[in-house]
């Protein structure tokens, strides 16, 4: 039986502990910095107890924020040849760090597709993970059994879909598919036609407003790990809207409906 440790036992956290101690197969505890949600989670069956030393334990999910994570990597004492893994929204600066020197341990990068709009352990879920997709990355040193093992752990903790890539691709991906995404919904809701919107709202602006309230702290520092990507991603959107304004500031119905059509078209390729 594998001995994991979890290091910080907030919403992902808590829920990766949860996952994989509801599956059975492993010895599961966690380590934090505060002690509340080590309480939290040990009289809500999250996980086994409390991990005082993380070189006793086989694996070790570090589930921090990036710079936190990187001296955590840096840092800690880790068992000869335990897998660590972190969690982390980007991964090139991550990995930049791990290899920066030899490590005894073997790095293996994933990234949990999946969350909610609150934070903390009192909301984690061994079932949050229950169908969701689950990003690994590797590059030419990651170790294929930490990596067969880790594919193996995702797996039990109940992800649907699992992506393989290195960093630098990920990182490409996720400032389309989820920064960015927390930035147009954070801008939207700024529109002063906000006030007064009770009764005129649908499906439509819950989906956008969603994940409006956005930890500053924590997505500033995701957002400047990923920089560049996220700033391309971003300037390519305004001169997507510039578009749109300009067919509606010239009056023109045939350049707006075009507009609409070629966005309907990608939509429907993707989903095909």
């Amino acid at each position: 039986m594998l001995n994991i440790a979890v290091v910080g036992l907030g919403l992902i956290g808590g829920s990766i502990a949860g996952a994989l101690k509801k599956s059975n197969k492993y010895k599961v505890d966690g380590a934090n910095r505060s002690r509340a949600p080590i309480e939290f989670a040990i009289e809500n069956g999250l996980i086994d107890g409390e991990a005082k030393s993380l070189s006793d334990y086989d694996v070790v999910f570090v589930a921090l924020p990036p710079e936190v994570t990187m001296r955590v990597l840096n840092d800690s004492a880790f068992a000869d040849g335990a897998i660590v893994a972190d969690i982390c929204g980007i991964k090139g600066d991550i990995l930049s760090c791990v290899r920066q020197k030899k490590r005894n341990y073997r790095y293996v990068g994933t990234h949990p597709m999946a969350g909610k709009e609150v934070s903390g352990v009192n909301n984690a879920s061994p079932d949050l993970f229950r169908g969701a997709n689950m990003v690994l990355t590797r590059d030419d040193e990651t170790d294929e059994e930490a990596f067969e093992i880790m594919r193996e752990l995702t797996r039990d903790m109940g992800f649907g879909r699992i992506v393989e890539c290195d960093a630098a691709f990920h990182d490409k991906k996720i400032a389309l598919t989820s920064q960015l995404a927390h930035i147009v919904s954070n801008a939207y809701v700024k529109s002063p036609e906000i006030e007064n919107c009770l009764g005129f709202t649908g499906g439509s602006f819950q989906d956008m407003t969603r994940i409006a309230a956005v930890d500053e702290c924590v997505w500033t520092e995701l957002y400047m790990h990923n920089q560049k990507n996220l700033e391309s991603e971003l300037s390519l959107l305004i001169q997507n809207l510039q578009a749109y304004c300009d067919a509606l500031r010239m009056n023109s119905p045939e350049k707006l409906a075009l507009l609409l059509k070629e966005g309907r078209e990608i939509k429907q390729k993707f989903d095909s």
